[in-house]
């Protein structure tokens, strides 16, 4: 009879590999006469002196999205956060006795009258004329503002970046700053009356000093993104000339 035969001890690889961290960061996003992102100067090394996203490590039963909010409010004082969606995730290889970081991306968008209380080492920069952007971190402003841009050909994504109400003056010059191009505000609020995502309020702005007839105030529909044409997601997004010009 032979012996029985005891199985090999398997190699304890599980001991061997990393521990993952998750990390979140977040493009922050806002639109005026041009679209501006937030950022925060590093002080320590590495990269001392160059500019990166506001985010940081998820804690232990934390949510993804509970994080972002989280080091958007402690870290650079955002609290009015109209829409936050996941736009990125990566992994990053580990070094010696480092843990393997997967990273999150979340783009953020803000009413372009919304306040908060940033830290000295915070500020808006124009998009088009980012500063020294630490870890790579201006391929994430970059995915944000085509993940927006994209967006505005089919959805009210816009309502994130504007107040309750407005003109539509006021909305075209939003759509000109994510665009990069001039936008029609009469051809605008049709297509946008049509789709059903815009409506006139009834007031009307006062002309003030400058004279002339007093424009219409309108508002969007929903306080959420809806998705207005399903179809339009599938176009590619270059295109030869913008959508509402």
């Amino acid at each position: 009879m032979e012996p029985d035969r005891v199985a090999a001890p398997r190699p304890a690889t599980s001991r061997l590999r990393p521990l993952a961290a998750p990390v979140v960061n977040c493009v922050v996003l806002r639109a005026e006469t041009r679209l501006e992102v937030l950022l925060w100067q590093r002080r320590q090394e590495p990269e001392a002196g160059a500019w990166a996203l506001p985010g940081g490590f998820v804690e232990r039963g934390e949510s993804l999205e509970g994080a972002a909010r989280r080091h958007l409010l402690e870290k650079v004082g955002v609290e009015q956060i109209a829409h936050l969606e996941q736009i990125n995730t990566t992994s990053a290889s580990p070094q010696a006795d480092a843990s393997w970081i997967i990273d999150t991306t979340y783009l953020a968008l803000v009413p372009n009258t919304a306040k908060s209380n940033l830290p000295p080492d915070t500020s808006w920069h124009p998009v088009e004329a980012l500063p020294e952007v630490a870890f790579g971190h201006h391929e994430a402003v970059a995915s944000a503002h085509q993940r927006l841009s994209g967006k505005l050909s089919y959805s009210n994504i816009a309502f994130a970046l504007m107040p309750p109400r407005f003109t539509l003056k006021e909305l075209a010059q939003v759509y000109a700053a994510v665009l990069g191009s001039r936008v029609s505000p009469t051809h605008l609020g049709r297509v946008l009356t049509r789709d059903g995502v815009l409506a006139p309020t009834g007031a009307q702005r006062s002309a003030g000093r400058a004279g002339g007839r007093p424009a219409d105030e309108y508002a969007f529909e929903h306080g959420q993104l809806v998705i207005s044409r399903p179809l339009a997601a599938f176009r590619t997004l270059v295109r030869s000339a913008p959508p509402f010009a």
